[in-house]
């Protein structure tokens, strides 16, 4: 077998077996396989695509090219949540506790952020404490005891994707539904759930920003999970704004624990309980209305909050932090941003105000990039609010003083406010199950 007759097959638009997908990827992994032929296919793939069955061998493959965590330790079924990444999506702190609170068990390996887009992990280590790399068994133990355990990525969970990753950022084919679903869908099969439930991001703060593309890049990803044997669902949730008022890593906690004690932001609350609800239906709690009101129990209990409370604690972290706000690291420099008019919030931008909050030190501009964990954003007023000049649209928070001249004109060239009030966009658009597209 040869790469090249690989490539030329591709390129013809044909379908690759099984066999020579595991040969290509088997041979890019040991190094036997060139960059430049490994281009060339990746190439080919963009302008020809793969049927569903190509994609989840490719996915089955890149999975097994590292470890296949064994989560069998783990009394009972275990639901897994992936989020396409989003500004201000920190809706795994929320629905994974919900989740746990209502006896389902969430067994969760997060990522770190880069660019725009911030990352759990991240999150959870502004607690004071709170470790995010735990051994295997204590990995379990947790969840055993908790319901939930939230820890970051091992180092060799699907190195073939890793490797290919870095690839097409170099090549122009990071934007290619077989590639993006094959990279997602290997490292959940990886990390062993039984059940997949995946929040596919739309808009303008979104890796998609048409919501065509997201149902697409959804039903691709769903007939996967399928096809491999993992009950899989997909929600597709708005990004055209960012998710809550909060942008940063501790300021994000505060606002998911807000939510937990039932007084949070309406459309951050309402997203992560569709999420919850969906995730305890994947793992056979009731029916989708049965969980939902199952989600909202959880809160209004007060069990959902003291379920994540215990995990931090099992996980070496100071929970009193979670109900005194003002023990987590504080930034030594803010600013407010006024209305210069008065009017309608008309557009926000979620990307740009995403790499505001990277300026002011709350994001990655690199891999190697410090994280500043009380620098960030709280945004006063969100699209479609009425706004009377004079009136503060975002506080700024930085450790970096000279940060803030620079975010303040990022903030004002993300948003602009206009004379008309425009409509608001749906929180949920559609929920993707096997062969069945529910628009909502």
């Amino acid at each position: 077998m040869r790469m090249y007759d690989l490539i030329t097959k591709k390129k013809h638009g044909q379908v690759l077996t099984d066999e020579e997908i595991q040969f290509m990827i088997d041979g890019y992994v040991k190094g036997d396989i060139p960059d430049y032929q490994m281009s060339a296919m990746l190439m080919a793939i963009w302008f020809q695509g793969m049927t569903d069955h190509e994609i989840t061998e490719l996915t089955k493959v890149m999975a097994k090219s590292g470890d296949m965590i064994d989560l069998s330790a783990i009394a009972g079924k275990k639901v897994d949540k992936h989020s396409t990444g989003g500004v201000g999506d920190k809706t795994t702190l929320i629905c994974a506790p919900i989740v746990a609170a209502c006896g389902g068990k969430v067994a969760k390996m997060s990522g770190r952020g880069l660019g725009h887009t911030g990352g759990t992990v991240d999150k959870l280590e502004s607690i004071p404490g709170y470790q995010t790399a735990l051994s295997r068994e204590q990995f379990f133990k947790t969840v055993n005891d908790c319901g939930v355990s939230v820890i970051g990525q091992s180092g060799n969970l699907a190195p073939a994707d890793k490797k290919l990753y870095a690839l097409r950022d170099v090549t122009a084919t990071v934007d290619s539904i077989p590639l993006i679903a094959s990279s997602i869908m290997s490292k959940k099969l990886a990390a062993g759930s039984d059940c997949i439930l995946l929040d596919v991001k739309t808009g303008s703060g979104a890796f998609m920003k048409t919501l065509d593309d997201s149902i697409k890049l959804a039903q691709t990803m769903v007939a996967i999970g399928e096809l491999a044997g993992r009950r899989t669902v997909a929600l597709i949730t708005d990004m055209d704004t960012p998710l809550g008022y909060g942008i940063g890593n501790s300021i994000e906690v505060m606002e998911s624990m807000d939510v937990l004690k039932g007084h949070g932001p309406a459309d951050l609350t309402e997203v992560s309980l569709q999420l919850a609800a969906n995730m305890l239906y994947l793992v056979g709690k009731g029916t989708p209305e049965e969980c939902r009101q199952m989600a909202e129990k959880a809160i209004a209990d007060g069990s959902a909050f003291e379920t994540f409370c215990k995990m931090v604690r099992a996980q070496g972290g100071d929970d009193s932090v979670l109900r005194d706000y003002t023990k987590f690291q504080q930034a030594p420099y803010r600013a407010e941003v006024k209305a210069e008019r008065s009017g309608y919030i008309t557009k926000m931008n979620a990307e740009e105000i995403g790499e505001t909050s990277v300026v002011l030190g709350a994001g990655r501009e690199t891999k190697e990039s410090a994280i500043d964990f009380s620098a960030g954003l709280i945004l006063h007023k969100k699209y479609g609010d009425e706004v009377k000049a004079g009136d503060t649209l975002v506080t700024l928070y930085t450790s970096k003083e000279g940060a803030l001249a620079d975010a303040e004109k990022m903030y004002r060239e993300a948003i602009a406010i206009g004379d008309e009030q425009p409509e608001k966009e749906p929180l949920v658009y559609a929920r993707i199950e096997k062969d069945k597209v529910e628009k909502y």
